[in-house]
């Protein structure tokens, strides 16, 4: 058994182990690999977090819990508790992965992580999922502030354009640098309408587009 022990991290016992197995294996290891499994996961996870934002804040507007689900189930969050569930030594890659540090990227163990609640809700139901995606996210919605979460560079740009009646910007990877394990993507935020292309750079497609998003909206606001 891998050093990833689902019993004891998501007090969930497999009836059926094949489905975590499954999980737990990357495209380039074999056919039999995960990706099915993870498109399952994205939806649960996604159900589960609502289940519990919903029950803990009953006052809170659908817009709020919509922006507060989207700072947990995001590839940041996923990888980092995959980081302290020890994810990434059960994931069995291919050798070229192997060699390139994948079992330490960030998007493998966020998709690995997402495969494992799907393998749960098959092996044994929604309940089952939903009861484990509560313990590995108890600490983050236990220390959730809704006053003091600030809004996303993204959502914070998105917003003050749609209130002046602008289009969305348009996000553009333009460039990708370094190791395959630890590369750097470079994004574009285009705004027509203000004629401002604005850079940004980061560990993620995600954290690149919310650099560029904060940089179009310093020269959009002046701030």
């Amino acid at each position: 058994m891998p050093p990833f022990a689902p019993t004891e991290l998501l007090g969930h016992a497999f009836r059926r182990p094949e489905l975590l197995r499954q999980a737990l294996t990357h495209r380039s290891f074999g056919a039999d690999h995960n990706e099915r499994l993870e498109f399952i996961g994205d939806s649960i996870l996604n159900c589960a977090v609502a289940l519990a934002l919903y029950r803990r804040f009953p006052q809170l507007p659908e817009g709020e819990l919509s922006r507060i689900r989207a700072n947990l189930v995001n590839k940041d969050t996923l990888c980092r508790l995959a980081l302290t569930l020890d994810l990434g030594s059960a994931i069995r890659l291919g050798e070229g992965e192997l060699r390139s540090g994948g079992a330490s990227r960030p998007s493998i163990l966020a998709d690995a992580l997402e495969a494992v609640f799907g393998a749960i809700f098959l092996d044994d139901g929604f309940d089952a999922a939903d009861g484990a995606i509560g313990r590995i996210y108890a600490g983050e919605i236990a220390c959730i502030d809704p006053s003091g979460l600030a809004k996303d560079p993204k959502t914070r740009l998105q917003e003050w354009l749609q209130g002046r009646k602008l289009a969305v910007p348009d996000y553009e990877v333009v460039a990708a640098r370094g190791e395959a394990h630890l590369q750097i993507f470079d994004v574009v935020c285009r705004i027509p309408a203000l004629d401002i292309a604005a850079t940004g750079s980061g560990p993620s497609r995600r954290a690149a587009e919310q650099a560029a998003a904060a940089a179009a909206y310093e020269q959009a606001t002046g701030a």
